[in-house]
């Protein structure tokens, strides 16, 4: 814990959390994030330097450089897609059933560098063609399009886990204005989120077997 806490834009700590996992080992194949993080280029760009694999949400009006074409808005790009581009995937399990969509991507920057390829990936919903979500996306050459759906979709459990965490361990209820009683608090509301989270998988698992 540090003696002075610095102040530090979201992109910084985002950029620091990301190297300390780097640095210490920690397996992922993927990066994702909200529009928060996402509309920063200079993020994304960031990432590509060292072949971090992303899904990162952008605003509608966010813009990407594709070839022969410039400088286009990601709404545009999608605008012009055929109807058969869309497919009908799930992006996982929510609190009602499946998060079925349709979805849809276009690359961009068609010369492939060090393995790796760029897309723009579009989400619509089933009910309403009008709500739309969009994401620039950077992997493998060989990623699906379920993959990076996959990984778009993986962003809302960690949502889900915040406002269970809050809900169930107060992980909000602080009042406090010392780095370190902040500390404590979240730690400890997150130390028991995750004890719950084990007795309930214990639970569950009892269940199975019991009627099996």
């Amino acid at each position: 814990v540090p003696d002075e806490v610095v102040f530090a834009t979201k992109t910084e700590h985002f950029k620091a959390m990301l190297l300390r996992a780097v640095e210490a080992g920690v397996p992922f194949a993927w990066v994702t994030a909200d529009e928060a993080y996402g509309q920063s280029k200079s993020l994304r760009w960031w990432m590509e330097q060292r072949s971090i694999s992303h899904v990162m949400c952008v605003k509608t009006s966010d813009t990407v450089i594709t070839r022969g074409a410039g400088e286009r808005r990601v709404d545009d790009l999608v605008a012009g897609l055929a109807p058969q581009a869309w497919k009908r995937l799930s992006a996982g399990k929510g609190s009602h059933g499946e998060r079925m969509y349709q979805w849809a991507r276009i690359p961009i920057r068609i010369w492939w560098e060090n393995g790796h390829g760029h897309w723009v990936l579009a989400r619509r919903s089933l009910k309403d063609p009008s709500d739309l979500a969009y994401y620039v996306c950077y992997g493998p050459v060989g990623t699906r399009l379920k993959d990076l759906v996959q990984v778009a979709g993986a962003r809302w459990a960690v949502e889900e886990c915040f406002q269970s965490a809050k809900g169930e361990c107060g992980l909000d209820h602080y009042q406090v204005r010392l780095y370190h009683a902040w500390y404590r608090h979240i730690t400890l509301a997150m130390a028991a989120l995750a004890a719950l989270t084990a007795v309930r998988a214990h639970e569950l698992s009892k269940g199975e077997t019991a009627v099996a």
